[in-house]
């Protein structure tokens, strides 16, 4: 009984301190994350300020590169047409200093046209690493860099 009482005391313990509240996180990854969800929330007028003209979007994976505010945006809103739902649960994150990791899944559902599929509805959940190189005095993105399992994908798309 004893043994039981100090199990469920250790796991109280480490439950709740494991728990990162927003401020508890490292400024680096709290601008990630507020840089993350503008991306997902198609939020144009914030990514705006993330961006400058020198800032870089690679999607490594489908060996894609946009430089420049204007280009990144553009592109953003030519991805992101007609999306329904689109988000990133992000499963883990570190950071190097300004460089920071997130390893998570892409959530996407929308119109099937980008993927070969139209008139159908897409549901897609495609794991990635994205990594945002960050300028932490302008909190502005130098480089934002994708890296997605677009096997899983097409696995998925295969089945819809």
């Amino acid at each position: 009984m004893i043994f039981v009482r100090y199990i469920c005391l250790i796991l109280a313990l480490t439950s709740t301190s494991s728990i990162a509240k927003p401020g508890d996180m490292p400024k680096e990854q709290q601008l990630a994350v507020k840089y993350i969800q503008a991306v997902t929330d198609h939020d144009y007028k914030a990514l705006n300020a993330f961006y400058d003209r020198k800032s870089i979007f690679n999607d490594r994976t489908a060996s894609k590169t946009y430089t420049g505010r204007r280009h990144i945006i553009s592109f953003l809103r030519r991805a992101h047409q007609g999306v329904l739902e689109y988000g990133f649960n992000i499963e883990h994150m570190f950071n190097s200093g300004s460089l920071v990791i997130m390893i998570g899944s892409y959530h996407y559902k929308g119109p099937g046209e980008q993927f070969g599929k139209p008139g159908k509805i897409i549901d897609l959940a495609i794991p990635g690493v994205t990594t945002v190189k960050l300028d932490m005095a302008t909190h502005r993105v130098s480089k934002h860099e994708d890296l997605m399992d677009y096997q899983t994908m097409a696995d998925q798309l295969a089945i819809q």
